[in-house]
């Protein structure tokens, strides 16, 4: 009910009067069953704008951080990201990391939508880079189509370490990508490689963002290092 609320009492009203968000390929997202939401991601507020443009709801996988936060900021951004359909993760790796698969897959299971970021971090310059496989297990397990979905100049209104800044988005729908053919293959890593990769191509596409073939997490790793 809070998250309904919030998204078409609150939030919903004030997004799209301020940010005018136009949408492409909206058919693309099925009206019922379960199904993964492959997107880009280049803001913080992607998974503000995404849900709010959407009639079904759609949860994304957060890390942990956000939900564990002191005093009234910590209660503030916990109360905001719950609103929002996010669900807490935990990123440090090995059980948590099958933790937090294990999250995806109820949701799904549930007939229900799964935002997930295949880069795994904010892209530190615009650019896109190269996707976790993670996403491509989740998919396999659960037998789900996956949708990939482009966010445009999401970076321009709230970027790292700026303020927000008032102009038009948008959110383009790719069509669903089929995935049975490796059905039973989760376990292959190069499988998993191959259809990673597949996804990011369509992102790429759809999306027009440069494309590099590292992970984003190691160009931040680097950048923090040659600025002590």
């Amino acid at each position: 009910m809070f998250y309904w609320f919030m998204k078409y009492i609150v939030a919903g009203p004030i997004v799209k009067t301020l940010f005018r968000p136009w949408v492409v390929g909206a058919e693309n997202v099925p009206k019922t069953g379960g199904a993964i939401l492959a997107s880009n991601h280049l803001s913080f507020a992607d998974s503000v704008f995404l849900p709010l443009i959407m009639e079904r709801r759609v949860s994304f996988l957060a890390k942990s951080e956000y939900f564990t936060g002191k005093g009234l900021k910590g209660r503030l951004v916990k109360l905001f990201f719950t609103a929002t359909g996010q669900l807490p993760i935990d990123r440090s790796g090995g059980k948590a990391s099958e933790a937090s698969l294990n999250t995806g897959l109820e949701v799904l299971g549930k007939g229900d939508l799964l935002g997930i970021y295949p880069e795994g971090t904010r892209s530190p310059d615009a650019k896109m880079y190269r996707g976790r496989t993670g996403v491509a297990r989740m998919v396999l397990e659960a037998g789900v189509p996956i949708i990939p979905v482009a966010m445009i100049d999401t970076e321009k209104v709230m970027s790292v370490g700026t303020g927000v800044h008032i102009r038009r988005i948008g959110v383009v729908f790719g069509e669903p990508l089929d995935f049975s053919r490796f059905e039973g293959m989760e376990s292959d890593r190069f499988v998993l490689r191959s259809i990673t990769d597949e996804i990011m191509y369509e992102l790429h596409r759809i999306s027009g963002q440069e494309y590099s073939d590292v992970y984003a997490t190691s160009v931040k790793e680097k950048r923090t290092r040659v600025s002590r």
